[in-house]
């Protein structure tokens, strides 16, 4: 064999064995790389939660259907979660209980969003320390019925000006940013959300001072009107009410007088 040959044969076993070697040494950390990933996998807990199986929205009754068992990373599991450790017999014991809050697909069922199942299902939605307080509406005072149970609304007083004759209306914001919790009898929203609910009750969630507000207000008022909010201002403030409507603001109980649609003064009555 001539010698031009043999160095040619000689560089490429030599190339070879160098590529091989290369080759080797790039996949081995690949390798070791997969290998820990799959390790830190096999690593994570999980605990089965209980989950919505669809939207559901306020007022609407659980079910076997409507929730089911969901593995989630035992270190994302907060207080308030349903597990299957801490309550096995879940989709039975919660059959029936009333959904408080909206809850989406796969999203946790949670204590805080759920009421008890029993058939007291107003005083189920009632958060602590608020009254369900009903209102008339029609088509013109409310919002054309596109107010829907969980909206949120001002309440306006309409009344005419007895002062002087004028026949002048006065208007006046007495409750801002309520929320709604029925139209009539109805304490969920239409499935599609396409249709509105054309009532002639409206029942709202107030705090005793404002269940005081328009009560009087009713007495007051020529018309009540609702004005529907955006959905932008239900994290603000909605305890606001028209104060000199209350009456006892010394802490004493009052009688609060009312002439001709104004409001007189306020008489405290000392309780024998």
């Amino acid at each position: 064999m001539k010698p031009a040959r043999v160095i040619i044969l000689s560089v490429a076993v030599v190339a070879a064995g160098a590529a091989g070697m290369l080759a080797m040494r790039m996949s081995g950390p690949k390798t070791v790389i997969m290998q820990q990933t799959e390790a830190v996998m096999q690593k994570e807990e999980t605990v089965n939660v209980l989950v919505s199986a669809a939207n559901l929205p306020v007022g609407s009754r659980l079910d076997e259907k409507s929730m089911h068992w969901m593995a989630w990373p035992s270190s994302g599991v907060v207080e308030g979660f349903i597990t299957e450790n801490n309550r096995p017999q879940a989709l039975t014991e919660l059959a029936g209980v009333i959904v408080r809050m909206p809850l989406f697909e796969g999203e946790p069922i949670r204590r805080e969003k759920i009421a008890d199942s029993s058939a007291r299902v107003m005083s189920s939605l009632l958060p602590s320390g608020k009254r369900a307080v009903s209102t008339e509406i029609s088509v013109a005072t409310g919002a054309g019925g596109f107010i829907l149970p969980n909206d949120r609304v001002d309440v306006i007083m309409v009344r005419s000006d007895k002062s002087g004759g004028s026949g002048n209306y006065l208007t006046e914001t007495v409750l801002a940013n309520v929320r709604v919790l029925a139209i009539d009898q109805q304490v969920e929203e239409k499935d599609d959300g396409s249709k509105s609910v054309i009532g002639t009750t409206a029942t709202l969630e107030l705090t005793p001072d404002q269940a005081k507000v328009i009560t009087v207000a009713q007495q007051m008022a020529d018309r009540l009107s609702l004005a529907l909010r955006s959905v932008a201002d239900a994290q603000e403030e909605d305890t606001s009410a028209a104060d000199y409507l209350l009456s006892g603001s010394s802490g004493m109980p009052a009688i609060q007088v009312i002439k001709n649609g104004n409001v007189v003064k306020d008489a405290e009555v000392k309780m024998q």
